[in-house]
């Protein structure tokens, strides 16, 4: 099943994060531009940049993304800037990545048909 039409599943704690070989098997489902990152003091994490032709557009995904953390209980670290959206995903619970990480980076690239996302 395609990861977008998953459903993230909370994390409860008390679980090691994904270990990062099984990460990089992951992210080549995911639509392209994602990368691990340190996302937090020694974290890693997925992140994306989007670009947008201007600030409206880019606040119009923000809005979206945010509509979509609700929905899933599963919540990134959005920066906004004018024509650009950073998304940085990672389960804090246990401060690493788990699935929910990478299925909510999927809904995240559906959210936004009509960017140009880079790196």
């Amino acid at each position: 099943m395609d990861l977008a039409q998953r459903i993230c599943v909370p994390c409860r704690g008390g679980m090691p994060p994904m270990a990062l070989s099984e990460a990089a098997e992951l992210l080549k489902q995911l639509g392209g531009n994602w990368d691990l990152a340190e996302v937090s003091q020694g974290v890693t994490g997925l992140r994306k940049t989007y670009r947008f032709k201007d600030f409206a557009d880019a606040l119009v995904f923000v809005n979206r993304v945010g509509v979509i953390a609700e929905e899933q209980g599963h919540h990134p670290d959005i920066a906004l800037a004018w024509g650009q959206v950073v998304v940085s995903v990672w389960t804090h619970k246990i401060k690493g990545l788990t699935e929910s990480d990478f299925i909510f980076a999927a809904k995240c690239d559906r959210a936004g048909p009509n960017e140009i996302s880079i790196s």
